[in-house]
């Protein structure tokens, strides 16, 4: 079994979600969100990274897989999240950890089977996979599922070591 930490960037509230998977089981460790209380997009940013690299010294993954930016209707704010998704990556790097990038559509696909599925039917299929008794905080649901995802797309040596990216690129 190995560690995955998946991460769901916002400039407002970034959610994390942590589980133990051989690739095929998972096994939920751990989840929630940061709410970011800051005036300007520096401190944000600061508190993105510093934020991450805690959680990720709590609980030591293997590997980190992220959220890919996408524009929908708002340049504006696939700008913001492209900049939390590089302050969540430098404290990945800064770890040393493996980084897988999926886009959307990738993620809800590989947690419900359709990569046009809502909100709703993601945090319902993460509590059914992970065998939570609750349903999931929208955000804490978000990067549970980027890390099922990232753990059906690398593969895992019998060691229990993540092969298939390094920071990044596939290997």
């Amino acid at each position: 079994m190995i560690r995955i930490i998946g991460i769901d960037p916002g400039s407002r509230i970034t959610g994390y979600g942590v589980l133990d998977t051989d690739g095929f089981r998972h096994q939920y460790v751990s989840s929630g969100f940061i709410r970011i209380k800051a005036d300007t997009l520096g401190d944000k940013l600061g508190i993105i990274y510093t934020e991450v690299g805690k959680i990720v010294a709590a609980w030591k993954p293997e590997s980190m897989a992220i959220e890919q930016v996408f524009v929908k209707n708002n340049v504006d704010s696939a700008l913001k999240l492209g900049q939390a998704r590089g302050a969540a990556i430098c404290a990945a790097v800064q770890a040393n950890l493996p980084l897988g990038e999926y886009t959307p559509r990738a993620i809800k696909k590989a947690v419900v089977g359709s990569g046009a599925a809502d909100k709703q039917q993601i945090q319902l299929m993460v509590q059914r996979l992970l065998g939570l008794e609750e349903l999931p905080q929208s955000d804490e649901a978000d990067a549970l599922a980027i890390a099922i995802c990232h753990a059906h797309h690398v593969k895992i040596r019998s060691t229990g070591r993540v092969r298939g990216v390094r920071r990044g690129r596939w290997v």
